[in-house]
């Protein structure tokens, strides 16, 4: 008797606890697997035991280790994201770790503790093509491109609202325009080369529909997509048992049927077709328009920027994808092993466009985990304006790093078009960390910038950080990646411009270009 109360008393205590997790919102985890899912808390609180002396240590993960997400998860929820006890990495002895190098004195600089942490970017997108819609982006921040498809309403939802709350762009990714991406947020329209909400029932690129979205939408500008990180060079196949009759409608295809991206444009076949094709979208919507690549043959980026030395055509932003990047499911070869990684690629681009005077005429944007702030500190150190996070953002709204992405069984509802699991992801609850999590790094990007004695981490040159080969020696940034005197460094027009912002009325960054 007594036994069977004890019984009917943890049955109704488990009936209690699992009606809880599937009414709550903040955990889409529990939502989704209520009572089981709580033993993921219980390891991960346990974790730093479990792996001191049986797995792994908080460095060794990948993609992400644990001190990383740790920091995105605790900046997302306006926890307490500092670290005791010292670091973690082997300074000692570790190759390739970036130490940037603190100055005892400095000018006048924003304040560091300003909760939104506004931090426009130091040059005007569109402006030294004067476009009819440039403008100076409110944020160096922004949200990479992952589209609706690959990620689930509810996730785009989120991560629109929550650019919006923290000021940022959101990138639409190839798959179109969707209802999901109008919460908000300003956004940067992305044409892959199935022009996907932009196309003809032929597959070829359609003006009209192109001009269609961009006036019924708060997009700010237009990327595009040459080739990502996750799969540079790779076309790809969305199968008919996928095409939904709504994202048949958001991407312009027919329902049910097999849909194949072709691996490269044919609306344009080689640079000087391509700057037509920019010049001609940028004529006819007034946006500034720019091209997101990886980088592998450099041959493409030299004939680029030799033809916009002649003056007459080209983009207004470059965006660099590394080869570590990985918001898209890829074959294996792939994400191991085509492409250059970030640090390599983009340094190379850059160079690229230096020698030939150009890095003030056009905004330089990276991305491959560098919503970390010691990997954004770097980027903007070879010369990038703005930085894109992708994977960081999940993170931010709940990813666990499950690396499910290519199943369509993510288990926090994100990178899936599974119904049931979507449902346990609440775009509202899950906007505000996506929100608090930018502006964190945002802030973060301040606090080192203003300790090596600048006003904005694009001041930060390639002599400011040093890479270190453990105890046997050190090298600045600019010597590893041949960097020349003044490459990465702002203009002094530029430089003298965003440190006068920010030390008078960084809201200005809001009001549209003169």
């Amino acid at each position: 008797m007594h036994a069977r109360r004890i019984g009917a008393a943890a049955a109704t205590a488990v009936a209690l606890l699992a009606a809880r997790d599937l009414m709550q919102k903040r955990h889409a985890l529990l939502r989704n697997f209520p009572v089981v899912g709580h033993a993921r808390y219980l390891l991960e609180t346990i974790g730093p035991e479990l792996r001191q002396y049986i797995v792994t240590s908080n460095e060794e993960e990948r993609p992400f280790s644990r001190d990383q997400r740790s920091w995105i998860y605790a900046s997302a929820k306006e926890e307490n994201n500092y670290f005791g006890f010292g670091t973690d990495v082997d300074v000692e002895h570790v190759q390739g770790h970036a130490y940037l190098k603190q100055r005892t004195f400095a000018g006048p600089l924003p304040d560091v503790h300003d909760p939104q942490a506004p931090l426009p970017s130091a040059k005007v997108l569109g402006g030294p093509r004067g476009r009819a819609k440039a403008f100076r982006p409110a944020s160096v921040v922004n949200v990479s491109a992952m589209s609706f498809g690959s990620l689930s309403g509810a996730a785009i939802t989120a991560l629109n609202k929550g650019a919006a709350l923290a000021g940022t762009m959101h990138n639409t990714g190839e798959g179109g325009l969707s209802p999901y991406h109008r919460n908000g947020g300003d956004l940067v329209l992305q044409i892959g080369t199935s022009y996907f909400g932009c196309r003809n029932e032929d597959g070829s690129f359609s003006l009209d529909k192109l001009k269609d979205v961009v006036a019924g939408a708060p997009v700010r500008a237009i990327e595009i997509k040459l080739s990502q990180g996750a799969k540079p060079g790779l076309g790809g196949m969305l199968p008919g048992a996928k095409v939904t009759e709504e994202i048949a409608q958001i991407r312009g295809i027919p329902v049910g049927k097999d849909c194949a991206s072709p691996s490269r444009h044919t609306a344009f076949s080689d640079v000087d077709s391509m700057l037509d094709f920019v010049e001609l979208l940028a004529a006819e919507t007034g946006l500034p328009v720019g091209v997101k690549s990886a980088v592998g043959d450099m041959g493409f980026w030299q004939e680029l920027a030799t033809l916009m030395a002649r003056g007459d055509r080209g983009v207004d932003f470059v965006t660099v994808d590394g080869g570590e990047g990985g918001t898209g499911a890829a074959p294996l070869i792939f994400t191991d092993s085509v492409s250059l990684p970030f640090r390599m690629g983009f340094s190379r681009v850059y160079g690229v466009f230096a020698e030939l005077g150009l890095t003030d005429e056009l905004t330089f944007i990276g991305s491959g985990k560098l919503g970390l702030p010691e990997n954004a500190m770097v980027a903007f150190a070879l010369g990038a304006d703005m930085v894109n996070v992708g994977r960081e953002a999940m993170l931010s709204i709940g990813c666990i790093q499950a690396q499910k992405c290519h199943t369509d069984k993510c288990p926090t509802g994100i990178a899936t078009q599974n119904a049931w699991l979507a449902r346990g992801l609440d775009p509202v609850s899950k906007a505000t960390r996506a929100a608090v999590y930018l502006r964190t790094l945002r802030k973060e990007l301040l606090k080192v910038s203003a300790a090596v004695g600048v006003a904005h981490p694009a001041l930060i040159t390639a002599d400011d950080i040093e890479i270190m080969n453990g105890d046997y020696e050190a090298r600045t940034l600019a010597g590893v990646y041949g960097y020349k005197e003044g490459w990465g460094e702002l203009g002094p027009h530029l430089a003298d411009e965003i440190t006068a912002l920010l030390a008078t009325d960084p809201a200005a960054a809001h009001k549209p270009a003169v």
